[in-house]
């Protein structure tokens, strides 16, 4: 697994220096997918439940599952770029959320909160904790400061499907769930909203946004359990 995770942390490195006002989402979509190729993988997504692009592009109040466009990124913007790729029979799978330009101050505090939540996740992610140790980590860590955890959406396992078992929330009290082992390998991805925690989704059937019209945060890494604790395969 280390392979595909190395691709979607390549190329998502790779967008990062994409994302400027000016730019669609739709050109990093087919960036994506092209070097998605040039590495001997496929887009995990393109087609996953007749989703029909390579690359989720969600846009400020947008959560999860937005689909790229042509509209240019303007300044100001967050944008959540979600990739995932095959390769060998196995997946990788990452998200990261990205400034288009000069954002606000609170859209660059709910960017951090939401990062530095992942990473306290990650360092719960180890062998003889539960699974919800990983959970109560994301939820403690981004309501201290202010924000709120989206409870429709959760991380999952990862393997030789895009999405095993089990759920892992972003929310619930440690010491319960599934203990963790060395072997497992869970894709964790808080989704943080800056006002309120509820989403709906939008007719095209895929796009979730806030309900509020709050600015929404996505960052992802696919985690491998070990022995000697947590290691980040999406993490260059």
């Amino acid at each position: 697994m280390r392979i595909p995770c190395r691709i979607v942390a390549e190329i998502l490195q790779l967008l990062k220096h994409e994302v400027h006002p000016g730019v669609t989402s739709m050109a990093l979509n087919n960036l994506a997918e092209k070097e998605a190729r040039k590495h001997g993988s496929l887009p995990a997504f393109k087609g996953y439940s007749g989703y029909p692009f390579s690359l989720c592009c969600s846009l400020n109040d947008q959560v999860v599952h937005g689909m790229p466009t042509t509209h240019p990124l303007k300044n100001g913007d967050i944008l959540s770029v979600d990739f995932g790729v095959v390769c060998g029979g196995y997946y990788g799978d990452a998200a990261l959320t990205l400034s288009v330009g000069d954002v606000s101050d609170n859209a660059k505090r709910l960017m951090m909160a939401t990062e530095n939540s992942l990473y306290e996740a990650i360092d719960q992610a180890k062998p003889g904790n539960r699974l919800s140790d990983v959970s109560h980590a994301v939820q403690s860590y981004v309501e201290s400061r202010g924000f709120s955890v989206v409870r429709d959406f959760v991380g999952h396992g990862i393997g030789k499907n895009l999405h095993e078992s089990p759920q892992v929330p972003n929310f619930g009290l440690p010491g319960r769930g599934v203990k963790l082992k060395p072997g497992m390998v869970l894709a964790i991805e808080p989704m943080i909203n800056e006002f309120g925690p509820d989403v709906k989704v939008l007719r095209d059937g895929w796009t979730a946004v806030t309900c509020d019209g709050g600015l929404s945060a996505h960052f992802e890494h696919t985690v491998a359990i070990t022995e000697n604790g947590p290691e980040i395969l999406t993490k260059l």
